[in-house]
């Protein structure tokens, strides 16, 4: 049996905002940019702590800068931010030791 290996820094993005027509719009947008295993996921309760609840457009691309690359990865990160401050939500990546940006 083989087990999956966690995706590595940089390849897993995470934008979540309060709208899901909004998130599946983005969602789709990053699709047609050519990002893969695009999609939108419920949060639950957000991290606003009001008890909204979050939709999370989530992307996972292996062809993604590393989180250690530089430049390339730092504007995606700003990116990724910009788009999530844009909706108002906020950005997370796994493999990033900084807090999410709202």
């Amino acid at each position: 049996m083989t087990t999956a290996q966690p995706p590595r820094p940089g390849s897993e993005h995470l934008v979540a905002m309060p709208d899901r027509a909004e998130a599946e719009a983005v969602a789709e947008d990053l699709d047609e940019e050519g990002f893969r295993q695009v999609r939108v996921v419920p949060e639950g309760e957000s991290r606003r702590g009001q008890g909204e609840s979050a939709w999370v457009v989530h992307v996972r691309d292996t062809r993604l800068p590393d989180a250690a690359g530089g430049g390339a990865y730092e504007a995606l990160r700003e990116r990724f931010t910009d788009l999530a401050r844009e909706h108002d939500g906020w950005y997370d990546e796994p493999g990033d030791p900084r807090p999410a940006t709202r």
